[in-house]
């Protein structure tokens, strides 16, 4: 499927390394024929190696905090200049919970923490489509797209205010996903991933436990970083311009399954 994505230009976040959902989909949009410039807040960076990855994709890195609205406004003016005109796609790649890192228990919140959490993983999430909007910078028919995850509709032990932020993330694509779409036609989306063994998804306590459960619950198996990525890449194509305020269910069909016949076998074992 080549040029899938020909003459598009986007932002992509949230690349830290070749582990991560945005660096396989930075490579698939690459090979579709898209232009993108990377960002993710310092500290990322310096943890990552984003800088890689701009290397193989031709792409300019420009650094910004999520959170702040300022480095959103420079990020997605000079994004315009560099790549020559406004955006047809931006990937929000972006989550992070201080309590999970710092191991509290979800009746142990620090709420100072929990407020991050939701401000870095959700509130960001809002602040790049008003920053956007504000700036007019996507053209009608842009997609702009956040991964999310199951826990936003179910309860999941250690992902603790992580699922919060989920939920969260989910609401505001609805939300502002009415309003651009209304006023530009851009189309706001959240795709629920099956676990993945990203740096961020293999951090979280009992990561291992997640991941084999929903594998064996899942019809089709849990899709990959690089399914996800192939995911994206369609929903940034003119192939999906009516899909819009959804959340996607990438996973293999573990949100559709009851149980199945994988789980049974291993508790009858």
């Amino acid at each position: 499927m080549a040029n899938l994505l020909k003459g598009k230009k986007g932002i992509i976040f949230g690349a830290l390394d070749e582990n991560s959902i945005a660096w396989k989909t930075a490579l698939r949009i690459k090979e579709e024929g898209g232009e993108f410039t990377l960002t993710n807040a310092p500290i990322a960076m310096r943890l990552g190696t984003i800088n890689k990855l701009a290397e193989t994709c031709n792409a300019q890195v420009i650094p910004a905090d999520a959170t702040s609205e300022a480095d959103l406004n420079n990020l997605f003016t000079k994004s315009m200049e560099v790549l020559g005109g406004k955006l047809d796609f931006v990937l929000h790649s972006i989550g992070m919970s201080p309590n999970i890192r710092k191991g509290k228990e979800y009746g142990d919140m620090n709420y100072e923490w929990y407020l991050k959490t939701l401000d870095i993983s959700a509130l960001s999430f809002h602040k790049v489509l008003q920053t956007s909007e504000k700036l007019d910078a996507l053209n009608e028919w842009a997609s702009v797209v956040g991964l999310s995850y199951i826990a936003a509709q179910r309860a999941y032990p250690d992902y603790t205010d992580m699922a919060q932020a989920k939920a969260m993330l989910e609401s505001i694509a609805r939300s502002y996903g009415q309003r651009y779409g209304t006023k530009k036609k851009v189309r706001v989306n959240t795709i629920s991933q099956s676990p993945t063994k990203t740096t961020a998804g293999t951090g979280i306590s009992g990561f291992d436990v997640f991941f084999d459960f929903a594998d064996m619950m899942s019809p089709l198996g849990n899709a990959s970083a690089e399914d996800c990525a192939n995911y994206i890449a369609v929903m940034f194509s003119d192939y999906t311009r009516m899909v819009t305020m959804q959340n996607l269910m990438h996973d293999g069909g573990f949100s559709s399954s009851g149980i199945t016949n994988n789980l049974i076998e291993r508790l009858t074992k």
